[in-house]
């Protein structure tokens, strides 16, 4: 193993913790879905997820090199910019779960590292070019993309399997998704892990235990895929939540359709070296998905506090990540006090999360009515021919498609001689 100083290793222990947030910030990427349509149970849906995501970790080193070669000049930067860079993503992944947002990971890792390195050596030690090709494009594109794709696919899915039997279609779509959140896992592995396998590499060059350009070694690639998967296997229930049921709510079909646009554009952009994000893709893939259903909805209240929180990532991480940085530049004693406030601040977010604890018994149920289903709104046109075509009363309001639904007999009028009206579930 290379030389290590006490500098690094504590860098090196900060990026794994990094990764470790990765993992459960963004197993809802790979398994809301299947989730909240009961294609598996909670815990075994995670435990699958963290066996691919580690596997997926070997398959590939081409996003961990535009991390530690291509963001910014690794030949200009210290240790003590890495672990600024940590600090800024580590707290904005906390953040971001604390409240259930879906945000980017990614996003919060490079935001950092542009951030820190341009309060260290200024704006020129960042490379534009990559940020502009292999970052800000993907993050616009990836989403739309995965989106259309995943909504043609859903419609194509309900046209052929319209004449197959409802319950036997339901059970093949099931066992369609159990597979596409593996391979959304195994996908997640292979641009996810590489991310932290590329900090750590820019972490070992700027420290000189690496020559520069060279490529993680084999110990890297082991702990950050390791790191991931333990993160990955106790699962970010919080955000979990809000994907499978906070956007839309998805049959077996749509999450089939969703988890495949979705493996699909992560695969794609791991062999090409895009450092997307998988949050943006499988959060496009899900809006995409529900708009494929005829019928289907996206809750846009949801989705905009989680497009606010999108474009938030890079400059909040990078800032904090800055005037760590500032700090950190000391000496030891800056050092110590980076790493004391992100102990602290970690560890009163923690216990924050649990004055309300959202797990694998209860990551399924809606957490007020407030945020039911019936409390966005479903749109004009839905609004409009809700409003024309009233349903008799007497009758089950409940998808055709979907016999797990809850069934809700829909009250009489109330007589003229002010009988009160009935309803029964």
């Amino acid at each position: 193993m290379e030389h290590i100083t006490l500098l690094l290793a504590i860098v090196v222990v900060t990026a794994l913790v990094f990764d470790f947030t990765n993992g459960f910030h963004d197993t809802a990427n790979a398994m809301a879905t299947t989730i909240s349509t009961g294609a598996m149970r909670p815990k075994a849906a995670v435990a699958m997820s963290a066996v691919l995501n580690l596997v997926g970790a070997f398959l590939s080193v081409e996003v961990a090199k535009t991390i530690s070669k291509g963001l910014v000049d690794e030949t200009g930067i210290q240790p003590e910019v890495i672990l600024a860079a940590l600090v800024g993503a580590i707290l904005w992944n906390l953040l971001t779960w604390l409240v259930g947002l879906p945000s980017s990971s990614s996003h919060a890792l490079m935001g950092g590292l542009i951030g820190a390195t341009v309060a260290s050596i200024g704006i020129s030690g960042v490379n534009g070019g990559v940020v502009l090709t292999k970052v800000l494009i993907p993050a616009v594109a990836a989403p739309v993309v995965a989106g259309v794709a995943s909504m043609v696919a859903a419609r194509f899915t309900y046209k052929v399997g319209a004449n197959i039997d409802e319950k036997t279609g339901r059970k093949g779509y099931k066992a369609g998704q159990i597979a596409s959140a593996g391979l959304v896992s195994l996908a997640h592995g292979t641009n996810d892990a590489q991310k932290t396998m590329g900090i750590i590499t820019l972490a070992l060059v700027a420290g000189g235990a690496l020559a520069p350009g060279s490529n993680p070694p084999v110990w890297v690639i082991v702990s950050a895929g390791l790191a991931i998967a333990l993160g990955t296997y106790l699962g970010g229930w919080r955000i979990i939540r809000t994907m499978g049921k906070g956007l839309t709510d998805l049959q077996p079909q749509q999450g089939f359709a969703a988890q495949t646009g979705a493996a699909t554009v992560i695969l794609a952009s791991s062999h090409l070296g895009f450092s997307l994000s998988t949050t943006h893709v499988c959060s496009g893939a899900v809006m995409g998905a529900g708009l494929g259903r005829k019928g289907g909805v996206v809750r846009w209240s949801t989705a905009t506090r989680m497009f606010v929180a999108w474009g938030l990532t890079l400059p909040a991480a990078g800032l904090v990540a800055a005037l760590a940085e500032l700090v950190a530049r000391q000496g030891d004693w800056g050092v110590a006090v980076v790493s004391a406030f992100l102990v602290a601040s970690s560890t009163a977010i923690w216990f924050i999360s649990r004055r309300q604890v959202v797990d694998h018994t209860n990551v399924n149920d809606v957490e007020d009515a407030a945020e039911a289903p019936e409390a966005e709104p479903a749109g004009v046109v839905t609004t409009a021919i809700a409003a024309v075509t009233p349903p008799p009363a007497g009758t089950v309001a409940a998808d055709p498609a979907d016999d797990d639904a809850l069934k809700t007999t829909i009250p009489a009028p109330a007589a003229a001689s002010g009988a009160a009206p009935t309803a029964t579930v």
